[in-house]
């Protein structure tokens, strides 16, 4: 009796040092967790305390109507208007997104519901290769080939190549990673239930995977989208290279044209006082346009689940 009892002794304490270090273990992931959860939060925080410190006082000085609707950028004779850049990467966005969103929800449907399996196997990591390859990159490529068939399309207009579809082109290709990546996914989580409740209903599969599974997987959709705009309005390297990069109002697909990023990368180098100021301020504005953006996508996203 005494042996089973001791027994029994050693095994409760035994159990009790396991959960005492199970419980220690736990609670040191969670402190793990939410200090990393803390330094994303800081950092964010930081960014948004560096920009406006020294973006702010610059548009006050300057003013903000004169700085946001002024259609001249001189900096050797103090006038920065940066209304040009805000139309300038406003179309290159937006011809991006015209050009990239089809092919790349047509690509994630293909993956998702109609690719085979030794095809997807080939198509999928090529997908993958796209979103590692560098800015730098893509814009060799849009200066050796897509300069030059621009062009050769516009040669009557203008005959540099570098314009903003050229631009609006090279953005569409670097964005479909980003937004095939995540739609993908989000088309697969769709329950198999409604895709078969669409064919029980005499649906094609073509017509199931987009009057049924496409409209019930919008949030994923929305989310790429949204981060395919943020991945276009935020390029920068590969956009100077085949942009032109003239600080002037847009006057067609085929002229040059600066964004807010070329901007801040052209003239940073050697920008000084109110100028380096006045840059500083171009990155308020376009950090104001992603968080519109994510506001606007979250605002409908809580509309939809409500």
């Amino acid at each position: 009796m005494n042996l089973i009892k001791n027994k029994d002794a050693r095994r409760s304490t035994f159990l009790a040092h396991c959960r005492e270090k199970g419980w220690l273990r736990e609670t040191a992931m969670r402190i793990v967790f939410l200090l990393a959860a803390c330094v994303s939060i800081i950092s964010v925080a930081l960014i948004c305390v560096f920009l406006l410190a020294n973006g702010l006082p610059a548009i006050a000085e300057i003013g903000p109507l004169k700085f946001l609707t002024g259609k001249t950028w001189k900096p050797g004779a103090d006038i920065f208007g940066i209304f040009p850049m805000i139309m300038g990467s406003i179309y290159v966005t937006g011809g991006a997104l015209l050009l990239g969103v089809p092919i790349a929800l047509l690509t994630a449907m293909y993956l998702a519901f109609f690719c085979p399996k030794a095809v997807y196997r080939l198509i999928k990591p090529a997908i993958e290769l796209l979103a590692g390859i560098p800015s730098v990159v893509y814009g060799f490529f849009g200066l050796v080939v897509l300069v030059p068939m621009v062009r050769a399309l516009g040669e009557h207009w203008d005959g540099s190549g570098k314009s903003m579809l050229t631009a609006s082109i090279l953005l569409a290709i670097m964005i479909l990673p980003t937004i095939i990546g995540v739609v993908e996914p989000a088309l697969r989580a769709v329950p198999s239930n409604i895709h078969e409740g669409a064919l029980a209903l005499g649906a094609t599969h073509e017509r199931a995977v987009f009057t049924a599974v496409a409209p019930a997987a919008k949030s994923g959709i929305l989310a790429g989208i949204v981060l395919g705009v943020g991945r276009a309005m935020g390029e920068t390297m590969a956009v100077i290279m085949v942009a032109g990069n003239q600080a002037r109002m847009p006057k067609g697909i085929l002229q040059g044209v600066r964004t807010l990023t070329g901007n801040i990368v052209i003239e940073m180098g050697y920008a000084a006082g109110l100028h380096r100021e006045a840059l500083i301020a171009t990155g308020v504005v376009l950090f104001v346009f992603i968080l519109i953006i994510n506001l606007a996508f979250s605002a409908l996203k809580g509309r939809k689940a409500a």
